[in-house]
Protein backbone atom coordinates (compact mmCIF):
# COMPACT_ATOMS: atom_id res chain seq x y z
CA UNK A 1 0.00 0.00 0.00
CA UNK A 2 1.57 3.44 -0.88
CA UNK A 3 -0.05 6.49 0.47
CA UNK A 4 1.04 10.08 0.40
CA UNK A 5 2.81 11.94 3.48
CA UNK A 6 1.00 15.25 4.55
CA UNK A 7 2.30 15.43 7.71
CA UNK A 8 6.04 15.99 9.56
CA UNK A 9 5.28 13.69 12.08
CA UNK A 10 4.34 10.91 9.79
CA UNK A 11 7.87 11.50 7.74
CA UNK A 12 10.34 9.12 9.54
CA UNK A 13 13.67 11.56 9.29
CA UNK A 14 15.51 8.85 11.26
CA UNK A 15 14.96 6.54 8.69
CA UNK A 16 16.11 8.23 5.83
CA UNK A 17 19.30 9.79 7.79
CA UNK A 18 20.72 6.35 7.69
CA UNK A 19 21.69 5.81 3.68
CA UNK A 20 23.13 7.80 1.46
CA UNK A 21 19.79 7.47 -0.82
CA UNK A 22 17.63 8.04 2.59
CA UNK A 23 20.09 11.29 3.23
CA UNK A 24 19.36 12.58 -0.66
CA UNK A 25 15.16 12.43 0.20
CA UNK A 26 16.02 14.29 3.21
CA UNK A 27 17.53 17.45 1.90
CA UNK A 28 14.66 17.56 -0.45
CA UNK A 29 12.89 17.65 2.34
CA UNK A 30 14.27 19.79 4.19
CA UNK A 31 14.65 22.63 0.88
CA UNK A 32 10.54 22.02 0.06
CA UNK A 33 9.03 20.76 2.98
CA UNK A 34 5.91 18.72 2.22
CA UNK A 35 3.93 20.90 0.70
CA UNK A 36 4.98 21.56 -3.12
CA UNK A 37 3.03 19.46 -5.58
CA UNK A 38 6.78 18.03 -7.26
CA UNK A 39 8.11 17.03 -4.08
CA UNK A 40 6.19 14.47 -2.76
CA UNK A 41 6.91 11.77 -0.19
CA UNK A 42 4.77 8.76 0.66
CA UNK A 43 4.51 5.88 2.96
CA UNK A 44 5.19 2.43 1.39
CA UNK A 45 3.78 -0.71 3.25
CA UNK A 46 4.74 -0.43 6.46
CA UNK A 47 8.23 1.05 7.17
CA UNK A 48 9.36 2.12 3.53
CA UNK A 49 9.41 5.86 2.04
CA UNK A 50 8.99 7.06 -1.48
CA UNK A 51 10.04 10.43 -3.10
CA UNK A 52 8.73 12.04 -6.29
CA UNK A 53 11.04 14.59 -7.41
CA UNK A 54 9.98 16.09 -10.91
CA UNK A 55 11.10 13.18 -13.31
CA UNK A 56 13.14 10.97 -10.60
CA UNK A 57 11.48 8.85 -7.59
CA UNK A 58 13.75 7.55 -4.88
CA UNK A 59 12.77 4.91 -2.63
CA UNK A 60 14.34 3.19 0.70
CA UNK A 61 13.44 0.46 2.94
CA UNK A 62 10.19 -0.55 1.03
CA UNK A 63 9.59 -4.41 1.11
CA UNK A 64 9.43 -7.43 -1.90
CA UNK A 65 6.13 -7.63 -1.12
CA UNK A 66 5.58 -4.28 -2.14
CA UNK A 67 7.02 -4.23 -5.68
CA UNK A 68 3.40 -4.69 -7.67
CA UNK A 69 2.43 -1.68 -6.15
CA UNK A 70 5.61 -0.05 -6.67
CA UNK A 71 5.79 -0.73 -10.36
CA UNK A 72 2.15 0.34 -11.16
CA UNK A 73 2.89 4.02 -8.99
CA UNK A 74 5.77 3.84 -11.38
CA UNK A 75 3.96 3.54 -14.44
CA UNK A 76 1.29 6.47 -13.23
CA UNK A 77 4.28 9.14 -12.84
CA UNK A 78 6.70 7.47 -15.51
CA UNK A 79 9.83 8.73 -13.69
CA UNK A 80 13.18 9.14 -16.09
CA UNK A 81 14.94 7.35 -12.82
CA UNK A 82 14.62 5.31 -10.21
CA UNK A 83 16.11 4.73 -7.43
CA UNK A 84 16.17 2.00 -4.56
CA UNK A 85 17.14 -0.90 -2.60
CA UNK A 86 18.24 -4.54 -3.80
CA UNK A 87 16.28 -6.72 -3.87
CA UNK A 88 12.93 -4.45 -5.50
CA UNK A 89 15.15 -3.01 -7.87
CA UNK A 90 15.29 -6.44 -9.22
CA UNK A 91 11.72 -7.05 -8.71
CA UNK A 92 11.06 -3.85 -10.63
CA UNK A 93 13.29 -4.48 -13.27
CA UNK A 94 11.16 -7.74 -13.98
CA UNK A 95 7.89 -5.86 -13.97
CA UNK A 96 9.16 -2.49 -15.92
CA UNK A 97 10.31 -3.42 -19.61
CA UNK A 98 10.19 0.04 -20.04
CA UNK A 99 13.22 0.27 -17.94
CA UNK A 100 16.50 -0.51 -17.67
CA UNK A 101 19.11 -1.09 -14.99
CA UNK A 102 22.12 0.65 -15.40
CA UNK A 103 25.45 -0.06 -13.01
CA UNK A 104 26.20 2.78 -10.83
CA UNK A 105 29.50 2.81 -8.37
CA UNK A 106 29.72 5.36 -5.30
CA UNK A 107 33.07 6.79 -4.35
CA UNK A 108 35.00 8.59 -1.31
CA UNK A 109 36.56 11.80 -2.29
CA UNK A 110 39.79 11.50 -0.97
CA UNK A 111 41.74 14.95 -0.46
CA UNK A 112 45.21 15.50 -1.86
CA UNK A 113 47.19 17.91 0.48
CA UNK A 114 48.93 19.21 -2.86
CA UNK A 115 45.66 20.41 -4.19
CA UNK A 116 45.76 22.93 -1.97
CA UNK A 117 47.51 25.17 -4.35
CA UNK A 118 44.30 25.12 -6.57
CA UNK A 119 42.05 27.16 -3.91
CA UNK A 120 43.09 30.79 -5.93
CA UNK A 121 41.13 29.65 -8.59
CA UNK A 122 38.05 28.56 -7.10
CA UNK A 123 34.74 30.35 -7.26
CA UNK A 124 32.89 29.82 -3.81
CA UNK A 125 29.37 31.77 -5.11
CA UNK A 126 29.40 32.03 -8.81
CA UNK A 127 26.58 33.35 -10.78
CA UNK A 128 24.60 30.46 -11.50
CA UNK A 129 23.99 31.25 -15.56
CA UNK A 130 27.68 30.73 -15.79
CA UNK A 131 27.62 27.34 -13.41
CA UNK A 132 24.17 26.48 -16.30
CA UNK A 133 26.55 26.86 -19.08
CA UNK A 134 29.31 25.29 -18.11
CA UNK A 135 26.60 22.41 -17.02
CA UNK A 136 24.89 22.54 -20.33
CA UNK A 137 28.06 22.06 -22.74
CA UNK A 138 28.57 18.60 -20.49
CA UNK A 139 25.29 17.22 -20.31
CA UNK A 140 23.19 17.68 -23.61
CA UNK A 141 19.81 16.85 -21.72
CA UNK A 142 20.13 19.56 -19.29
CA UNK A 143 17.42 20.97 -21.58
CA UNK A 144 15.09 22.83 -19.03
CA UNK A 145 16.92 26.32 -17.70
CA UNK A 146 13.63 27.56 -15.12
CA UNK A 147 13.79 24.48 -13.79
CA UNK A 148 17.60 23.85 -12.88
CA UNK A 149 18.03 27.54 -11.84
CA UNK A 150 14.53 27.60 -9.82
CA UNK A 151 15.60 24.42 -7.77
CA UNK A 152 19.28 24.97 -7.85
CA UNK A 153 18.74 28.84 -6.19
CA UNK A 154 15.94 27.18 -4.25
CA UNK A 155 18.17 24.64 -2.69
CA UNK A 156 21.34 26.92 -2.15
CA UNK A 157 19.51 29.66 -0.83
CA UNK A 158 17.69 26.98 2.12
CA UNK A 159 21.52 26.08 3.27
CA UNK A 160 21.15 22.81 1.44
CA UNK A 161 23.42 23.02 -1.67
CA UNK A 162 26.34 24.97 -2.25
CA UNK A 163 28.07 25.39 -6.29
CA UNK A 164 31.33 26.12 -7.11
CA UNK A 165 33.14 26.72 -10.12
CA UNK A 166 36.97 26.63 -10.86
CA UNK A 167 38.87 28.80 -13.71
CA UNK A 168 35.65 29.68 -14.63
CA UNK A 169 35.17 26.59 -16.83
CA UNK A 170 34.61 23.58 -14.64
CA UNK A 171 32.13 23.23 -11.75
CA UNK A 172 30.70 20.62 -9.41
CA UNK A 173 28.00 21.02 -6.62
CA UNK A 174 27.99 20.16 -3.01
CA UNK A 175 24.46 18.52 -3.10
CA UNK A 176 23.76 18.22 0.33
CA UNK A 177 25.31 18.36 3.74
CA UNK A 178 23.46 15.66 6.42
CA UNK A 179 25.09 15.06 9.40
CA UNK A 180 28.37 15.85 8.13
CA UNK A 181 27.51 13.49 4.88
CA UNK A 182 28.51 15.35 1.56
CA UNK A 183 27.11 14.39 -1.70
CA UNK A 184 29.12 15.83 -4.27
CA UNK A 185 27.50 16.05 -8.02
CA UNK A 186 26.65 18.28 -11.41
CA UNK A 187 30.55 18.17 -11.98
CA UNK A 188 31.67 19.10 -15.81
CA UNK A 189 33.88 20.78 -18.11
CA UNK A 190 33.57 23.20 -20.92
CA UNK A 191 34.72 21.50 -23.81
CA UNK A 192 37.32 23.70 -24.93
CA UNK A 193 38.86 23.14 -21.50
CA UNK A 194 38.82 19.64 -21.18
CA UNK A 195 41.93 17.49 -20.70
CA UNK A 196 43.67 20.16 -18.75
CA UNK A 197 43.43 18.61 -15.98
CA UNK A 198 40.41 21.06 -14.09
CA UNK A 199 38.37 18.25 -12.87
CA UNK A 200 40.87 16.39 -11.15
CA UNK A 201 42.39 19.54 -9.55
CA UNK A 202 39.52 21.05 -8.64
CA UNK A 203 38.08 17.50 -7.07
CA UNK A 204 40.97 17.42 -5.54
CA UNK A 205 40.91 20.34 -3.83
CA UNK A 206 37.25 19.85 -2.71
CA UNK A 207 38.16 17.03 -1.24
CA UNK A 208 41.14 18.22 1.11
CA UNK A 209 38.51 21.02 1.75
CA UNK A 210 35.91 19.20 2.92
CA UNK A 211 38.30 16.82 4.99
CA UNK A 212 38.93 19.64 6.95
CA UNK A 213 35.73 19.88 8.43
CA UNK A 214 35.71 16.17 8.91
CA UNK A 215 32.74 15.81 6.14
CA UNK A 216 32.68 12.02 4.47
CA UNK A 217 32.19 12.86 1.09
CA UNK A 218 30.67 11.08 -2.11
CA UNK A 219 30.03 11.13 -5.48
CA UNK A 220 27.91 8.54 -7.92
CA UNK A 221 29.69 8.16 -11.67
CA UNK A 222 27.98 5.43 -13.82
CA UNK A 223 30.31 3.09 -15.54
CA UNK A 224 31.22 5.69 -18.51
CA UNK A 225 32.59 7.81 -16.14
CA UNK A 226 33.98 5.30 -13.63
CA UNK A 227 37.25 4.70 -14.77
CA UNK A 228 38.38 8.95 -14.03
CA UNK A 229 37.58 8.62 -10.63
CA UNK A 230 39.80 5.45 -10.33
CA UNK A 231 42.34 7.01 -12.25
CA UNK A 232 42.42 10.07 -9.49
CA UNK A 233 42.52 7.90 -6.83
CA UNK A 234 38.94 8.05 -5.52
CA UNK A 235 37.93 5.02 -3.61
CA UNK A 236 34.93 2.94 -4.31
CA UNK A 237 32.54 2.63 -1.48
CA UNK A 238 29.46 0.67 -3.08
CA UNK A 239 27.66 -0.18 -6.08
CA UNK A 240 24.32 -0.54 -7.08
CA UNK A 241 22.26 -0.68 -10.15
CA UNK A 242 19.39 2.56 -10.69
CA UNK A 243 16.65 2.20 -13.30
CA UNK A 244 16.19 5.05 -16.40
CA UNK A 245 13.33 4.76 -18.77
CA UNK A 246 14.38 3.43 -21.88
CA UNK A 247 11.32 4.46 -24.12
CA UNK A 248 13.05 8.49 -24.05
CA UNK A 249 13.29 11.19 -26.60
CA UNK A 250 16.87 12.10 -25.35
CA UNK A 251 20.19 10.65 -26.98
CA UNK A 252 20.89 7.13 -25.05
CA UNK A 253 24.56 8.66 -24.69
CA UNK A 254 23.56 11.16 -22.89
CA UNK A 255 21.08 9.62 -20.99
CA UNK A 256 21.40 9.51 -17.03
CA UNK A 257 25.51 11.60 -17.05
CA UNK A 258 23.60 14.36 -15.26
CA UNK A 259 22.77 12.63 -12.02
CA UNK A 260 21.14 15.11 -9.21
CA UNK A 261 23.08 13.51 -6.83
CA UNK A 262 22.34 13.59 -9.50
CA UNK A 263 26.54 12.34 -11.40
Amino acid sequence: MIRQITKECDLNTYLLRKTWRGRKMFSMYKAYGLDYPFCQFFAVGEEGVLLVFNSTILIVNAAESEAEDLAAFIRMHAPFRVECNEPVRAKLDALLPEYTSLHRTTFGLQPDPEAASVEDYVEMNPSLDEVYRILQAGFPNLQDYALWYTDTSHRCRHGVSHVLTYKGSTTATIMFDIDNHVLVGEVATLPEARGLGHARSFLRWLALWLAQFDKQAVLYALDIRESFYREIGFTVEETEFVLERTADEKDQITKGLLDNGNA
